[in-house]
């Protein structure tokens, strides 16, 4: 009887790379030429890094990853108050970040930048420290996020766009080109704009998103009461709680808005009227 064949998987490392010793590389891992790795670094099983690539500090990279050309991941926050504490970085599984994006490490003793899965951050994107990203978010081309910014799941960041510091994102959100966002941006909706304004509910990435019918005529009721009955946040929330049928996305649009602290983002009709 033949002993059992033992594949041994292939970890495909360019000769240029410079890989701290004390870095941990998953199986089938390919790093490109002049990549640079540090010591605190853990990359997760077949995630490719590409050509002078750099990742340091305290940095967790999950599975199937794509890191393209001259990323910079885990380098130290753009932060005057950063006094050289350890914090980190956690990216989950089939993230891809394209070329020249930046993921700076947290500010504070323990802290964190956070990136979840099947995010796309494309070319020359910015998450600054301490942002938290959720799953399948996507920030184009030279999209900002400054300190302490929260995106939820599936929101969209279109390119140019900027946010301010502690700003909240909701779920399947939708940021206009070359927007400037300062106040949180409620889920389902669209802003757009120098500062952004809410102009209309994201249809498009609700339906996407397989959200059910029910929960569809219960989001267009919300966004009415929100953005067309001339009510403050407070009264809104009140007539929602007592006008809509419950589900998952109208509880979980009334947790957004009692938690805004900076306050939502104004719709264009508001000022109109």
């Amino acid at each position: 009887m033949k002993p059992e064949t033992v594949v041994i998987p292939i970890r495909k490392i360019h000769e240029t790379a410079v890989i701290h010793p004390g870095a941990r590389i998953g199986k089938e891992v390919e790093i490109g030429p002049y990549a640079v790795i540090g010591e605190n670094v853990l990359i997760g099983d077949g995630t490719k890094v590409g050509a002078h690539v750099v990742i340091d500090g305290w940095t967790s990279i999950g599975k199937n990853c794509i890191l393209y050309p001259s990323a910079s991941i885990g380098t130290d926050p753009q932060d005057l108050k950063f006094r050289g504490e350890k914090s980190y970085v956690f990216i989950g599984d089939e993230t891809q970040i394209r070329e020249f994006a930046t993921v700076n490490r947290a500010t504070g003793e323990g802290e964190e930048t956070r990136i979840g899965s099947h995010c796309l951050l494309q070319a020359y994107t910015h998450v600054a420290h301490n942002c938290i990203l959720g799953n399948h978010v996507i920030m184009s081309n030279c999209a900002t996020l400054a300190g302490h910014v929260v995106v939820e799941d599936r929101a969209i960041i279109s390119g140019l766009s900027g946010v301010h510091q502690f700003v909240k994102i909701g779920r399947n959100a939708f940021i206009g080109g070359a927007s400037k966002v300062v106040q949180d941006v409620p889920p389902f909706v669209i802003v757009d704009g120098h500062p952004a304004k809410v102009c209309g509910l994201n249809s498009v990435g609700i339906a996407r998103a397989g959200i059910s019918e029910l929960a569809r005529r219960n989001l267009k009721k919300a966004y009415k009461i929100l953005y067309r009955s001339n009510l403050t946040l407070p009264q809104a929330i009140a007539v929602m709680e007592q006008e809509l049928d419950s589900c998952e996305e109208v509880e979980h649009i009334l947790r957004f808005l009692r938690n805004a602290e900076r306050g939502i983002c104004r719709g264009r009709r508001d000022e109109e009227e």
